[in-house]
Order: structure tokens, then C-alpha cells, then sequence
């Protein structure tokens, strides 16, 4: 094994019973390097990183860390060797406090009593935290702290086991983006100290900010490893799904169809103001600008979760007030939020229950509807928009994020808007489902539904919409046709450079 390297995992293939999961696979990880392993839902990632830790120990090809072969029997003997994960759900115990949690199971005791020394204990938690520079309270129980401190916790017993490699499975997917810089200090404090990182996400720019280099899997083979300076986008993308970025999106010739909605001087103090468009039939509008440019906030008021403070909202020429959720339903507006797991889905329940839940009253006036129609409902719904699922009574938490996510669009689908607002549509889910949302997204344009996509990736903007509005500190910048609309064009635009007169933005 070269010395330079951490890792090495060599000629790697796993079978299932009736499934090739993995067929030599290789892998080099560097010593003090970020390494992210890439690649959709199902092309062998988890089962590779469960290879590595000891969860599956019947495959073929060989393992070597800091140049020495090795055999993990389970899970223990790779955290022995200096190899640690921290999984997408993390693993804690809520009830116990972070002390408890960091040291469980190797508590310091008491030499002649037995008991757990709590003053050591504390002494142990607080050293390891600063280690990786963290304050938390050892007593606060698991419960009570916000999701990136129960990481940073997780990540502090990382460092407890004196990892010298650390497995992170979408760590950011659960935590605010204000949260994620303190994420990747810490990665970046760990990777000075030697220690190496494999990164798994599905997030482009968190790529390109933190690892040092990639590898990508494809339906369980090994396509290729490159330094992150040798790869744009498009060639990443190339390599994952075996065709350019350009390719994911549906070429269509948008139809002029009659304005159905219309939005005049629109404001919420503090949020956005006098913000005016319109929005025709079969048209696909793009939502650009930076974060807090006000974007969230006005489709929050076109639909109804929120209430403007001025403005007027026409819908098929007929001034409508909104001022709740359900007004915008019976105005024929559909909202897909972008936070799908809190606002979109209850992810105990079923695919047909969170299908059916918001959609009772309106599919039976009588609000009685009987279980063989309910199921003839998931079923189309399922067969519709391809949602992979077992069955329709397969919990939803154990689905992928994007199989989530149809779901989702699934369940305002069927109130039948006229007018279908979707607030980053693709937001965590991986590059294959992404290219199945944009074609259903365009089908929906074609089939005459006037459609407005909010996204903060402008290769979706520019590859889905017709039309692109840009904001800025909520107001409009201006708007590009899709044919003039380049990264650089808006991106100017939301930065505030170059403001079109607002008149300029109306259809």
C-alpha cells in the first residue's frame, strides 16, 4: 500500500441474495485529506462505508488502513483500529445526558465503590469537547440540544475512539445552514490534526467547499476518482448518471397561454415589497436570488401561509383575498414547501395516509371515503409520478428523500391546482431523482398547470423555467428570458448590479 494513503480498498464486491451490490470497487483514501464518495441512491455507498466499519464481513477483496491489512469481525474491532462513522440518523441515547452518551459503556468509576465517577466524567466530557471546539453543558440531556449539537456530540465520540479515519453520512441533511460552518470548522481543525474525513452527500456546493478530493459509484462499480480542482459540475454529474447536466432537463416549447395569475405591488414589511408579475398557463416561472432575498416569503403569501401587508393577488383575472391556506386551495394554489420532512410529510405514517391526509374533505364531500377508493388513489398516485416504495403502506421514513419528495407533490397533485408553487423542489435528494422531478415538473407545465420553481441552484433555474425573476433584499431585480439567462446574468442581478426597471418584469 502507497504510504500516503490512510485507506486503501481494493477489488471490493458484496452480493445480496439475488443482487450484485457491489462489484470491484476501489477506493484510496489520503491521510489528512477530505474524500467524497459519491453517487445516487442505490449505486453502493452505504454498503461500502458498512464493509469498512464491520456490519458486513462477507465480501470479497481486500482492506488496508496506515498499511496494514485487516479483517473487522463487527463494528467494535473497526473502532479499535481507529475507524468511526457517524450515521445520517444519528445514534444516541435522548433520556441520558452528553456525558453519559460520549462515555457510555466506558464510564469512569469509582476504583473502590464501582459507581460512576461523575466529577471525572465531567472532567473527560469537557476535554474531549474542547478538542474539537465545542461548549457544551455535560449534564444537558441529549434531548434538549439542537440537532448540530447532538452531532457535535457524535462527532466528539468519534474523536474519543482516537479515530484516525471518520465516516460522515450526510451530516448536514438535518441541521440549518447557519449550523453548517461550524461543521465544517471542525472538519477542517480534524483534517490539520491527520485525521481523514469520507464525506457522503448529495449537496454539489458543500462538495466543492470542503473535500479535497471525490470518488463516484455507479450502480455498484467503481466510475473513477478526481481532485475536486480537476471536475466541474457537469463532468460530476457525468460520471454519476452517465449523462451531461444539460441532459436531466426536458427541452419543451412553452405554449401563451392566458395570464391565471396575476401579482400587484405585493408586501410584507420586513420580507419583500411592491413585487409584481405575472404568471400564465403551461409557463414555468424561475425564483432566483441570495438567501433572504424573500423568495420563501412571497410564495408563504401567494399561498396563504402568511398574510401581505399590502398588494393585490388577481387569479384568472378575479381579484382573490388570500390570507390562509385554505384560501389559497380553493383559489386553485398548491404549495410543495421546502422543508418536507417537517411541513411536507408525517414520516410515521404511510405513503397512502400522507397521500390522502390533506386531500379527504375535498375527494369526498361527505367525508366518508371508502378504503378501496383510498387505495385506488395511492395506487395511481404511486404509478403516476414512479414512486419506489414496496407498497403503499410502506412508512415514508424509510423511503429516499426524493421517492419523499413525490410524495409530497403527489399529495397537492391531487387537490388538482391550477397553479402549483414548488419551493426548492430537489433540495437533498440525489441526481437521478432530481432528473425524474424535473421531467415531471415539466409534463405538468405541458398538461397547461402555471408552475413557479424557487431554487437557490441556478443550473435548475435556468434548465426548467421559461421566465426567470430575480430578487434582491426583496425586491425585484429584473427578469430573464431563458434563452438570455446565464449563471452570471442573475447572480448580478440578485447581488443587486444591473436592476431592470420593475416595469420590465411584467408579462
Amino acid at each position: 500500500m502507497t504510504q500516503e494513503y490512510m485507506l486503501q480498498m481494493k477489488d471490493i464486491s458484496k452480493t445480496f441474495p439475488g443482487v450484485k451490490a457491489l462489484s470491484h470497487v476501489n477506493l484510496s483514501i489520503k491521510k489528512g485529506s477530505v474524500h467524497a464518495l459519491m453517487g445516487e441512491n442505490g449505486a453502493g455507498k452505504s454498503t461500502l462505508m458498512k464493509i469498512l466499519i464491520g456490519l458486513y464481513t462477507d465480501y470479497a477483496g481486500e482492506i488496508y488502513f496506515k498499511g496494514q491489512k485487516i479483517v473487522h469481525k463487527d463494528i467494535k474491532s473497526a473502532l479499535n483500529a481507529g475507524i468511526a462513522m457517524i450515521h445520517q440518523e444519528l445514534t444516541y441515547v435522548p433520556e441520558m445526558t452528553v456525558g453519559e452518551n460520549l462515555f457510555l459503556g466506558n464510564e469512569p468509576r469509582h476504583k473502590f465503590f464501582g459507581m460512576v465517577d461523575t466529577k471525572t466524567l465531567h472532567k473527560r466530557t469537557n476535554e474531549l469537547l474542547g478538542q474539537i471546539g465545542v461548549q457544551i453543558d455535560p449534564d444537558v440531556l441529549m434531548k434538549d440540544l439542537s440537532v448540530s449539537k447532538r452531532q457535535m456530540v457524535e462527532i466528539a465520540k468519534a474523536v474519543s475512539y482516537k479515530s484516525e479515519l471518520i465516516i460522515m453520512d450526510e451530516p448536514t441533511s438535518a441541521i440549518p445552514e447557519r449550523e453548517v460552518e461550524s461543521l465544517f470548522r471542525i472538519i477542517r481543525e480534524l483534517k490539520d490534526k491527520g485525521v481523514s474525513i469520507i464525506y457522503i452527500s448529495h449537496k454539489m456546493d458543500e462538495i466543492y467547499r470542503i473535500a479535497d478530493e471525490f470518488t463516484v459509484l455507479r450502480d455498484g462499480t467503481y466510475v473513477g476518482t478526481h481532485s475536486i480542482q480537476e471536475a466541474d459540475e457537469n463532468k460530476m454529474i457525468s460520471m454519476m448518471v452517465g449523462r451531461q447536466l444539460s441532459e436531466l432537463f426536458v427541452q419543451r416549447t412553452p405554449t401563451e397561454g392566458p395570464v391565471v395569475l396575476s401579482v400587484k405591488d405585493l408586501t410584507r414589511q420586513g420580507k419583500f415589497e411592491n413585487i409584481s408579475f405575472d404568471l400564465r398557463k403551461g409557463e414555468i416561472l424561475g425564483l432566483a436570488g441570495l438567501m433572504g432575498a424573500g423568495r420563501t416569503e412571497l410564495v408563504s403569501c401567494i399561498y396563504g401561509l402568511d398574510k401581505a401587508d399590502s398588494g393585490e393577488i388577481h387569479i384568472k383575472n378575479k381579484k382573490v383575498s388570500i390570507r390562509k391556506a385554505n384560501d389559497g386551495i380553493q383559489h386553485g394554489v398548491g404549495l410543495v414547501s421546502e422543508d418536507r420532512k417537517t411541513l411536507g410529510l408525517v414520516l410515521g405514517l404511510s405513503v397512502t395516509e400522507n397521500l390522502m391526509l390533506p386531500n379527504y374533505k375535498q375527494l369526498n364531500k361527505s367525508f366518508l371515503i371508502s378504503d378501496s377508493k383510498e387505495r385506488d388513489i395511492a395506487d395511481r398516485s404511486i404509478s403516476d409520478l414512479n414512486i419506489k416504495t414496496p407498497s403503499r403502506e410502506q412508512k415514508v421514513k424509510n423511503l429516499s428523500g426524493g421517492n419523499q419528495q413525490k410524495i409530497v407533490i403527489g399529495k397537492v397533485l391531487l387537490s388538482n391546482p391550477d397553479i402549483l408553487i414548488l419551493d426548492e423542489p430537489t433540495r437533498g435528494i440525489d441526481i437521478g431523482a432530481k432528473s425524474e422531478i424535473y421531467k415531471l415538473i415539466s409534463q405538468l407545465a405541458s398538461e397547461g398547470k402555471a408552475i413557479i420553481v424557487v431554487s437557490s441552484e441556478l443550473p435548475e433555474v435556468m434548465g426548467l423555467a421559461d421566465r426567470i425573476l430575480v430578487l434582491h433584499e426583496g425586491k425585484v431585480a429584473g427578469q430573464l428570458m431563458r434563452e438570455e439567462a446565464s449563471e452570471e446574468k442573475i447572480m448580478a442581478l440578485a447581488f443587486g448590479k444591473h436592476k431592470q426597471k420593475q416595469t420590465q418584469t411584467q408579462n
